[in-house]
């Protein structure tokens, strides 16, 4: 059974997502501020976080920064009020998955679970292996001749997606979609850090073998 792990202050909101996704077939447990969230996410299993940002004791942007530095690779959702593109990417940078803002409708929450949870699942296997780049999922890292290679979550995403959609063309926009989720930057960012990305991975950068460019398309994974 998928276990979710609410994070939500306000009693009636959290009450509400409690009873939906038990009703969904969930297993749920509710916690009310941002040091237990962390705890919890160290100590328990869960498959997926639905983290607020306004929480007392420590707030959601912390509680996702610190959850992502240990090297858990749950999933996060951020719920938060705020509308702020900003705030969005600052959120999707600390390692979130996926970005809601409040209010938003039981039907709508749902599927973005879903959507995030398939990210998940068939196609990337647990450690994935080209050149001298090794890929561990489960640890939630990248080494390149057996040394930790510095990645971000954002750029961990990229690199996972492409694994499991290795050998298809993909444009910008699918690749906001599948690693930034609906509340997405603009395409560009997409370039900037695969050129990131590149620079980690590749023994050339300027001359790319495993992400490659294919002009007025997109790019495709060859690893």
């Amino acid at each position: 059974m998928t276990r979710i792990l609410v994070v939500e202050d306000e009693p009636s909101i959290a009450l509400v997502l409690e009873a939906d996704l038990k009703l969904e077939g969930y297993d749920v447990e509710v916690v009310r501020d941002g040091e237990a969230a962390v705890g919890r996410a160290l100590d328990g299993a869960f498959d997926l976080i639905l983290l607020d940002v306004m929480l007392p004791r420590k707030d959601g942007f912390a509680v996702c920064r610190e959850i992502r530095k240990a090297g858990v690779r749950v999933f996060i959702i951020i719920l938060t009020a705020k509308t702020q593109e900003a705030e969005k990417v600052v959120g999707l940078e600390l390692g979130a998955d996926d970005y809601i803002t409040k209010p938003f409708s039981p039907i709508e929450l749902r599927a973005r679970i879903k959507a995030v949870l398939r990210r998940g699942t068939a196609g990337t296997p647990e450690v994935y292996r080209f050149g001298s780049i090794e890929v561990d999922v489960i640890r939630g890292e990248a080494r390149r001749d057996g040394g930790v290679v510095d990645i971000t979550p954002i750029e961990f995403r990229l690199l996972t997606t492409f694994i499991r959609l290795r050998g298809r063309v993909l444009t910008r926009d699918q690749l906001l979609d599948e690693v930034w989720g609906r509340d997405a930057p603009t395409d560009r960012v997409v370039d900037n850090h695969i050129m990131n990305l590149r620079r980690k991975i590749e023994e050339r950068p300027d001359v790319p073998r495993y992400i490659v460019s294919l002009r007025g398309t997109g790019y495709r994974f060859d690893g």
